[in-house]
Parts: C-alpha cells; sequence; structure tokens
C-alpha cells in the first residue's frame, strides 16, 4: 500500500509542475537590457550568452563522466578468476 501511495504522490507532484507554469527571467535587469540594446542595434551578445549558457550547462556532465572514467581505469579488477561450482544449486 505504501507503494502505491507514493506512486501516486509522485504523480500528483509531476502533473501539478507541468500545469502550473509561470514565465521566469532569468537574467538580472541589466543583462537582459543590454543584450535586447545589443540585439536591436545588430550586435551579437545574445549569441555569445547563449553559448556560455550553454558551456556553463555541459561543464557539470563533463566532470563527472571525466571522473566515472578515472574510477572506472582505477578500480576495476584485471585478471579475476571466477571459482563457480559445476553443480546445480538447489534452491528449495
Amino acid at each position: 500500500m505504501k507503494r502505491v501511495s507514493k506512486i501516486i504522490l509522485f504523480v500528483m507532484a509531476l502533473g501539478m509542475l507541468v500545469c502550473v507554469r509561470q514565465p521566469v527571467k532569468a537574467q538580472c535587469a541589466q543583462c537582459a537590457a543590454t543584450v535586447e540594446t545589443n540585439t536591436k542595434s545588430g550586435g551579437n551578445a545574445a549569441k555569445g550568452l547563449n553559448k556560455g549558457i550553454l558551456f556553463l550547462l555541459g561543464a557539470p556532465y563533463f566532470a563527472v563522466a571525466a571522473a566515472g572514467y578515472i574510477w572506472y581505469k582505477k578500480y576495476r579488477r584485471k585478471n579475476v578468476s571466477l571459482n563457480m561450482r559445476d553443480e546445480k544449486l538447489n534452491l528449495n
């Protein structure tokens, strides 16, 4: 019963997150005004800002992938022999 109630609670929370959306401004007022005026005058500051955001978004994923690769290379076992029995296992 607990599992069913957790699933129902999760679905309700997810539904509320999907249904209740509000537009947000992720930039400070000064940055938004600077980019807006630069774009209107033909500049390309918005492209640089977007590339910077994508760089900052990808950096944590790259760091975790690099740490995982190093951990895998350092701690994996090499030349491990598995001593398994040839007889069948009776679980009854």
